[in-house]
């Protein structure tokens, strides 16, 4: 198995990169990686090079160029490598902490869309309560959607949720602003249509974001500009309350730090539950081989969660799968 990495992409590149490829290196055995990047900046950051294989890159794309003419006219970039080895078939999968919209564009305009779906859907794994965690998309990839790419979502969604999270019937909901059928606008009310007519899909209905955290649901569906902004809510959510609970006990004398040393158990617990590195990165679903997003401010911790995921979407032959569906469908 090989996966192209690009090495430059994110804030603490190639340090954090570098870090996380080894950890996942030691440990997965059958994994070779091809780094791509400045060589003067990643060689003296290697413990060994077993497995790694670093190539040469002049240019990186920065997170303010415009995604499409960047990877148009930057054809030595780190991410434009990776992406183009995957595409001549040098390497099973490509993954980066870069620009989600110049990885995006890498993946549509290199890589190639599984034919069939003509929007791919950015999905990243998230926290619940009960530490189960599901999965959501699109957050991000489109700004808009049609109901019949809402319903290519629910079924690339179900297919990774029964390969890397092994449940053998997810369930799938809509976010809606309401729980009955005839909840939310004229794209929301079809695609419920168009997903309770689905035999093979295990679909519950709509959730509404208060209780996506509760666990209700394996596979959430949704549009974009929706996704993303519950995304934004519930990572801002998450770490507003681990500052509050930090604040509260630094700040409050040592009756305060008593009281967090009496409950550090249960809130290192809240912590492990909110950490959203531990599950990897979001993978852009749609396209002809896994493309997955790690964020720019990943630590080396989620780079390495990050090789693990796509180390078992290749395994699994989750994207086979998906482009088999939808051949036949």
């Amino acid at each position: 198995m090989k996966i192209a990495v690009d090495a430059m992409g994110g804030d603490h590149a190639p340090q954090v990169v570098i870090e996380g490829v080894e950890q996942a290196r030691d440990e997965l055995t059958d994994v070779e990686f091809t780094l791509y990047g400045d060589e003067q900046q990643i060689r003296p950051l290697l413990k060994s090079d077993t497995r790694i294989t670093i190539v040469h890159t002049t240019e990186k794309i920065n997170s303010d160029d415009e995604p499409v003419h960047a990877i148009r006219s930057k054809k030595q970039a780190s991410m434009v490598l990776a992406a183009q080895a995957v595409k001549a078939g040098d390497a099973d999968a490509v993954f980066s902490l870069g620009s989600t919209g110049a990885l995006l564009a890498a993946g549509l305009l290199i890589v190639g869309r599984i034919r069939g779906i003509d929007r791919p859907g950015l999905m990243p794994t998230l926290p619940t309560v009960d530490g189960q965690g599901f999965v959501m998309l699109d957050v991000g990839a489109n700004a808009e959607n049609r109901p019949q790419q809402l319903v290519n979502y629910a079924v690339m969604g179900d297919f990774y949720a029964r390969d890397l999270r092994g449940l053998k019937n997810p369930r799938v909901a809509l976010l809606n602003n309401g729980s009955e059928a005839n909840k939310g606008d004229a794209l929301h009310q079809e695609t419920y249509k168009l997903l309770s007519d689905m035999p093979n899909l295990n679909f519950i209905g709509n959730v509404e974001a208060d209780h996506l955290l509760n666990g209700v649901a394996d596979v959430v569906v949704t549009d974009g500009f929706t996704g993303n902004a519950a995304l934004k809510a519930i990572e801002g959510t998450a770490k507003n309350i681990l500052r509050l609970v930090k604040h509260a006990i630094y700040d409050g004398g040592v009756r305060g730090k008593l009281g967090g040393l009496m409950l550090k158990s249960g809130i290192t617990n809240i912590a492990q539950t909110f950490d959203v590195s531990s599950y990897g990165g979001a993978a852009l679903l749609g396209l002809k081989a896994p493309v997955v997003k790690a964020h720019g401010g990943a630590d080396a911790k989620a780079v390495y969660y990050t090789v693990r995921q796509i180390h078992d979407m290749v395994q699994n032959g989750t994207i086979t799968k998906v482009v088999d569906y939808f051949t036949q469908a």
